[in-house]
């Protein structure tokens, strides 16, 4: 099937964004078990492998377009001295995900492409849920303070 003009370009800067997250997600989780905060690990490693599908989805969808997967390209990778600082540029690149997807979906109803908008919503789900938690992360640090909440991420 042939792409609709505009929706290949789209679905390579989400996927630009979503191989991007693979990797902050991992370096996020290994930092978390550097720091020995297992939970987190555990957490940050879900989410990277969530990511691995969103781009793996993303690959085969823009090959069933007949596009070329640009995976060559990547944005910066946020790194942070302790969690709440990882949550912090995480919440960041999340939000900056939703509006981007959000511009996608938007393009794809306009051109009649309605199968990657379909596939593009979901992501919009999975993404507004990583804000959601991210939110409630940094809530819960604000009100028990990091070094109680960290020693609760000590344990599996």
């Amino acid at each position: 099937m042939k792409a609709k003009e505009g929706v290949v370009q789209y679905l390579n800067d989400v996927l630009r964004a979503e191989l991007t997250a693979v990797h902050q997600y991992l370096l996020h989780a290994a930092l978390c078990k550097h720091w020995g905060y297992h939970r987190l690990h555990g957490h940050f490693e879900h989410l990277a492998h969530e990511e691995v599908g969103h781009s793996s989805l993303l690959i085969d969808h823009i090959l069933y377009l007949q596009g070329t997967p640009d995976v060559a390209k990547l944005d910066a990778v946020a790194a942070g001295d302790d969690a709440k600082s990882l949550f912090e540029s995480d919440l960041a690149f999340e939000r900056e995900d939703v509006g981007l997807l959000c511009k996608a979906v938007a393009h794809c109803a306009h051109v009649g492409d309605y199968t990657s908008r379909h596939l593009l919503e979901h992501m919009v789900i999975d993404s507004e849920e990583h804000i959601d938690w991210f939110e409630i992360q940094l809530k819960t640090i604000g009100q028990v303070g990091l070094e109680r909440y960290l020693s609760e991420q000590v344990s599996k």
